[in-house]
């Protein structure tokens, strides 16, 4: 059977669980997003005794594998199901992507963190004291002027998160979740044709492409009020020649 007569077979399979990896990424990638603003700024302003249980929690999470923590949630939550049955929370856990979504959102929480804390850190002080200066409060401080200059300059590593996340996304078919990865496993167990990793591979590639396509159109509407860099040897208009 040749590559494209194995597509065609089973396109809605490979379908099915493109759709999986999308919704894995996105739903982790957005959960990240909505909490690590809040602890990008703990780990900015915070004391450094309050900032322990978050340095730790970083760490841990940058430092090891993103394989071995979807164990941990998956298969240790296993150990703690009379605790988890009696607060509830056994009828979350047991649902595998519900483990995959919360280990990839925890993960990205922390490496999202890590980036908006370098952008919070990169944004001029002069502007901070000027927004405080026209009597703007810490909230509207943070909202007009800190956070947008932070994601502005955040935002190509925040891209590579995403895409990182996307490609991890893969590890979820260890714990039965069909992503690309699980169904082009379950094609090839039937088939025994390899070219099925192949489709696999470039479904990946065009997910990625499209993406990245996207965040640079957003990154040029983030940046387009920068003025454009002056050519070298082309002379700035001077302001009466502006005014002509």
């Amino acid at each position: 059977m040749n590559p494209m007569e194995i597509l065609l077979q089973y396109w809605p399979r490979l379908l099915d669980g493109t759709l999986m990896t999308i919704k894995l990424t996105l739903m982790g990638a957005l959960i990240a997003a909505a909490v690590s603003p809040m602890l990008a700024l703990i780990r900015v302003q915070a004391p450094m005794t309050a900032q322990a249980p978050l340095r730790l929690y970083i760490s841990f999470m940058r430092g090891t594998p993103i394989l071995a923590q979807l164990f941990l949630i998956f298969y240790g939550s296993g150990q703690f199901r009379p605790f988890l049955q009696e607060w509830g929370l056994w009828g979350f856990f047991r649902d595998p992507f519900n483990c995959a979504l919360l280990a990839f959102a925890l993960n990205s929480t922390a490496y999202q963190t890590e980036i908006l804390r370098g952008g919070i850190l990169g944004v001029n002080r002069g502007e901070i004291e000027a927004a405080r200066a026209i009597g703007m409060g810490r909230l509207a401080v943070l909202r007009r002027v800190v956070f947008p200059h932070a994601y502005r300059i955040a935002w190509p590593a925040l891209g590579n998160e995403v895409i990182l996340l996307m490609k991890a996304s893969a590890l979820a078919s260890v714990v039965t979740v069909f992503d690309i990865m699980g169904r082009t496993r379950q094609i090839f167990s039937r088939s025994f044709d390899f070219s099925i990793y192949l489709w696999a591979a470039l479904i990946y590639l065009c997910i990625t492409a499209i993406f990245v396509l996207l965040w640079r159109l957003a990154e040029r509407r983030l940046s387009r009020h920068i003025a454009p860099t002056q050519p070298v040897g082309k002379p700035a208009a001077t302001f009466t020649e502006t005014q002509a």
